[in-house]
């Protein structure tokens, strides 16, 4: 039977594959700056946003671009005439350089407000061949890689919008994208043996979120942010084992009464912090202190707030006061809803494949793809077959 489900999503990947109608670039905010320096190694065309040619260069060049005071982009001091530029890709294997970092693909250049975005044009698989190994160390097991790229290019999709000036940023407040260099043969095939593929839900781009640990016990989204979503589960999770999976910290009472009094919870010198209330998944919905000017509580969405403001991995954790200190013992590192990096990782060692990791970290999401209908609008989403379910083989873990 193993064998069988193998072979149908190795099937199912082809025809998900053979599906786009065409290729969907991403706009990716690299680099914003008062002055940037922008290398193209190749001969190359600078064009306006209409199309128009602005120059045709038939040398290798190193541009000073910056923000001239009257708001136009200036190229080597000199006025562009327009505040929007963009150098076309010039096809495979060349690469235009923003700083010490080489990219794929084009650039369009923007100034807003006396700065100059630089704003990478690029084949959503090049993307990716970037962000996986940026997110998930490369040696790990093919499996486990590809469940990072579906899981990269699913939340990459949901974020197109062409009414927007970019669709994403280069941090890890999107997704950690560098360029050529973090690219790595192991995520490159992650990459192109998931080639289109994501996960959806109800004809939209699944919300993807992951974590590096979760402690051995996933969050629901609902008892994290509180907004439910029947994929986002609490359930238990023993094959996420990382360098975190455990850990102690200890915060001076003074300290904590100072973060608590953030939280609303005045109470003078502390004295005593317990937790009332855990969710499903052991991590404190409701905290109470004690104090010598009363007593108060942190409940809800700011009971993990208040963990994480001391410091903590994870919000799965115990709380004791011991002497003049509050000793936070704890599990996993991250929000821990949705998809564990590390519980990936064990769930592969084990002989998972991509799909049964994704079907268990998403239940009763879909695997699909992306379909392109024209440049200029957004990708449709094109639900396949349901993700695969299937039961741990050994025991779970408790709190």
């Amino acid at each position: 039977m193993h064998r069988l489900i193998t072979l149908l999503i190795a099937l199912l990947g082809l025809a998900l594959g053979g599906a786009l109608a065409q290729p969907l670039t991403v706009r990716v905010l690299v680099a914003q700056s008062a002055s940037l320096p922008l290398e193209i190694p190749f001969t190359h065309s600078v064009r306006y946003p209409d199309g128009r040619l602005l120059y045709q260069s038939p040398t290798p060049v190193r541009w000073a671009l910056t923000v001239l005071p009257n708001g136009h982009i200036g190229i080597n001091d000199q006025d562009s005439g327009s505040a929007m530029l963009y150098f076309p890709d010039p096809g495979p294997g060349t690469y235009m350089t923003v700083g010490s970092a080489r990219y794929r693909g084009g650039m369009a250049l923007r100034a807003e407000n006396g700065r100059l975005q630089v704003i990478n044009v690029v084949d959503i698989e090049d993307y990716l061949r970037s962000v996986v190994p940026a997110e998930m160390p490369p040696s790990w097991p093919l499996e486990a890689l590809k469940a990072q790229a579906i899981i990269a290019r699913t939340y990459a999709v949901a974020r197109i919008s062409p009414q927007a000036a970019y669709d994403l940023c280069a941090t890890e407040k999107c997704q950690v994208y560098s360029g050529v260099s973090r690219e790595n043969p192991n995520s490159d095939r992650a990459v192109a043996d998931t080639r289109g593929q994501l996960v959806a839900w109800q004809g939209q781009a699944a919300q993807t979120y992951f974590s590096s640990d979760s402690g051995g016990y996933t969050a629901s989204s609902a008892e994290v942010w509180g907004g439910a979503r029947p994929y986002l589960v609490s359930k238990p999770d023993p094959a996420s084992q990382g360098p975190h999976s455990r850990w102690t910290l200890s915060v001076p009472l003074e300290r904590v009464a100072q973060i608590a009094a953030g939280y609303g919870a005045r109470v003078g010198t502390l004295r005593a912090v317990t937790v009332a209330r855990y969710s499903e998944s052991g991590r404190p919905q409701e905290i109470r202190l004690e104090g010598s000017a009363g007593s108060a509580r942190i409940a809800g969405g700011e009971a993990g707030g208040f963990v994480r403001s001391l410091g903590a991995r994870s919000t799965r954790v115990t709380l004791a006061v011991e002497g003049d200190s509050l000793t936070v013992t704890g599990s996993g590192s991250g929000h821990g809803v949705g998809l564990s990096q590390y519980g990936a990782n064990g769930l592969a060692a084990l002989g998972w494949n991509y799909a049964q990791i994704l079907g268990f970290y998403y239940p009763g999401a879909h695997l699909g793809n992306y379909a392109v209908a024209d440049a200029g609008s957004a990708p449709s989403i094109v639900a396949q077959a349901e993700l695969p379910s299937r039961a741990l083989p050994y025991l779970t873990a408790g709190r």
